[in-house]
């Protein structure tokens, strides 16, 4: 069986092959240049043919190291992915969350001041985006996604079933006795639901209502916290997602003056990597979320809903 070079050795390579300069690699390894050189060579000689052409101030690959590179620098990405992954699951000092910018803005962030007091220790840090973010690659612990489907291979649990209903700001509320009313009022068009099949937003909730109407125009936005910061300063009525809004609801900072409600066909998910879901910062992340989810369980239980 062919014996595979030092460890050592191919790591010198990949880093010497990446900058294409000896001194560049010997840097960032923090050994010398002619350690490094000493690695190369024993690599060379392990495999039985050269990997660099040395020149007076560069190095280029020879056919054979450029046939080498991209398969070593794969694997050694990817034990440094693992060995980061069971690092996380050792300490256990920090927690990663990566969500919506929609949900992390009006849901989460709001709240966490009470999961942070009650895990002092334990470091948070968050990543606000809609790009799907890979657990081992970008180093994140948990995903709160939105959307239809588990992703198949890691641990998915569903937190939130979002529903939609009119709502808009206590100033414009008073006027509005019947859903008829609603079209007096300039419509705001929330967009982020748009990638759902079967939906067309006001028109949903209006078919559903059995209501025929041309639906209105107005101002449309693909975030769904920035359409809710258009309701709350009373720019019009909004079909309004039940997550977002939960707190403003509470608060009285939005009215939604009609029970008849919309479930949407897609959930909010925690998923993390299987086996995670076990260790002591997500099992409280979880248990946490629990709880600050039974408010919006009685919100829920208000409605009446149409499908």
């Amino acid at each position: 069986m062919d014996r595979i070079a030092p460890f050592t050795a191919l790591r010198a390579f990949e880093a010497a092959a990446r900058h294409l300069s000896f001194a560049a690699a010997a840097e960032e390894l923090n050994v010398t240049p002619a350690a490094l050189s000493f690695q190369i060579r024993s690599l060379e000689e392990h495999l039985g043919a050269p990997v660099f052409h040395r020149r007076n101030r560069a190095v280029d690959l020879t056919e054979i190291g450029a046939t080498l590179y991209p398969e070593v620098a794969e694997g050694l990405g990817t034990l440094s992915r693992a060995w980061s992954a069971v690092r996380r699951r050792i300490t256990a000092s920090s927690l990663t969350i990566t969500a919506g910018p929609a949900f992390t803005a009006k849901w989460l962030a709001p709240r966490l001041f009470t999961f942070a007091q009650a895990n002092p220790d334990l470091e948070l840090r968050f990543a606000a985006t809609l790009r799907l973010l890979d657990f081992t690659r970008d180093e994140i612990d948990v995903a709160i996604r939105f959307g239809t489907d588990d992703t198949a291979g890691q641990f998915n649990e569903v937190i939130v079933r979002e529903w939609v209903t009119p709502m808009m700001h206590p100033n414009l509320a008073h006027a509005i006795e019947t859903p008829e009313d609603l079209l007096t009022l300039p419509f705001i068009h929330d967009s982020s639901l748009d990638f759902l099949p079967n939906w067309d937003g006001w028109a949903t909730w209006f078919d559903a209502m059995d209501m025929k109407f041309a639906i209105k125009q107005g101002p449309r936005f693909s975030q769904a916290d920035h359409a809710t910061d258009l309701a709350l300063s009373g720019g019009g009525v909004l079909l309004g997602r039940a997550s977002i809004t939960e707190r403003s609801l509470k608060e009285g900072l939005l009215v939604a003056p009609f029970a008849q409600s919309l479930r949407v066909p897609a959930s909010y998910r925690l998923a993390c990597p299987l086996g995670l879901e076990t260790t002591s910062a997500v099992k409280c992340l979880r248990d946490w979320i629990s709880d600050e989810l039974e408010s919006f369980d009685q919100l829920s239980a208000t409605r009446d809903f149409l499908n």
